[in-house]
């Protein structure tokens, strides 16, 4: 019992310096990124000389690897989710959510190209290292991204403040160095429009993903994970009842890919925006028939947010636009759910309804 109380002690802590040192490494390159904007602008304060600003821009980068560093290595330790050590240095190979941590690793790498190249700036020469320092500025805007299309927190109203604080401060301070860069007008108002359209497309998107209920499906969680949940959620819902027969809208998206003119492969996303709430993915595939599809194999899966707990089964009827799926979870637990659905074949876009009834055991 000791030896158990201190393992999931020990993984509730290593969950828990993960969120913290991710948090805080965004914070600092923030930071460095600001203090680098006033040094290039020679910009100096009545107690703080241009000096100082350079010096506390190369501490605060410094301080930031320590935590990006930090927050990797508790990342990879933690083994809530499948990522290894090759995942923190390779990008996009990793099975959880491989696009979203794959951003993450390549702002590693980024500043790790910076730390290299810092140690060797005698043998590369100002010229190489100065390539290098700008591509770590690179490193900010994908880290953003990661951090609201892998973090746990994503969806939290603080972490929503902080990250979007930092978007906007990053955009203005961009701007004002766009204005004072002088030189020619043109590059400098399209800079100017950059830095004012990229925090509006950062929030559309962030609205439309992972702001919405199901962003774990839909950004590439395995199903595996889905059906477990981090130690600080696992307390909230451990009492949390198993869902019933309820009526809710939906919304998500659909991707059709064709393989030759034998296979069509469907795959549809959506989040449940009432009832026990979640996420549902349903899987067709078939071979083209007659204006249609003939269905030859089908998936779907169903997680709702009360409980985490992963519903899988399979596609029991399809009829146009609405598809019934038979799903249930590890101890049992049957539901029936029919889709109703609206489809937006030039965008993708999905709306309708589903209806869950739950099934008993001699049905």
């Amino acid at each position: 019992m000791n030896v158990t109380m201190l393992a999931a002690g020990n993984a509730k802590v290593l969950w828990y310096l993960t969120r913290g040192s991710g948090v805080v490494a965004l914070l600092l390159l923030t930071g460095s990124l600001l203090l680098g904007i006033l040094n290039a602008l020679r910009w100096q304060g009545g107690r703080w000389p241009r000096f100082a600003v350079g010096d506390l821009h190369r501490n605060l980068t410094l301080l930031s690897i320590v935590f990006v560093a930090l927050h990797v290595v508790t990342t990879v330790a933690d083994g809530f989710a499948p990522i290894g050590f090759v995942d923190a240095f390779v990008p996009f190979i990793s099975p959880y959510r491989p696009i979203w941590l794959g951003l993450g690793t390549v702002a590693f790498d980024l500043l790790l190209a910076l730390v290299v190249t810092s140690l060797l700036r005698a043998r590369v020469g100002p010229k190489l290292w100065r390539g290098f320092h700008w591509l770590a500025y690179a490193s900010w805007p994908v880290a953003v991204l990661h951090s609201f299309g892998t973090g746990s927190d994503a969806r939290l109203g603080w972490l929503e403040v902080l990250g979007f604080g930092c978007v906007a401060l990053v955009s203005l301070a961009v701007i004002a160095r766009v204005i004072a860069g002088g030189g020619d007008a043109r590059p400098r108002i399209a800079g100017a429009a950059a830095a004012l359209v990229a925090p509006l497309a950062i929030f559309a998107w962030y609205s439309t993903g992972p702001g919405e209920h199901g962003w774990a499906a839909r950004s590439g969680t395995p199903v595996a994970i889905l059906s477990r949940r981090a130690p600080a959620a696992r307390i909230l819902t451990s009492a949390a009842a198993p869902p019933t027969s309820f009526a809710a809208a939906v919304r998500g998206r659909i991707r059709e890919t064709t393989a030759g003119s034998r296979r069509v492969t469907i795959r549809l996303d959506v989040s449940v925006l009432g009832g026990s709430g979640g996420a549902a993915r349903i899987d067709l595939q078939g071979i083209p028939a007659g204006g249609g599809v003939s269905l030859t194999a089908s998936g779907a899966s169903y997680v709702p947010a009360t409980t985490g707990a992963v519903y899988s089964g399979s596609v029991v009827g399809l009829q146009g636009t609405r598809i019934v799926a038979r799903v249930s979870d590890s101890s049992g637990q049957r539901l029936d759910l029919a889709f109703d659905l609206s489809i937006d074949t030039s965008s993708g876009r999905v709306t309708g309804t589903v209806s869950a009834a739950r099934r008993g055991d001699g049905e």
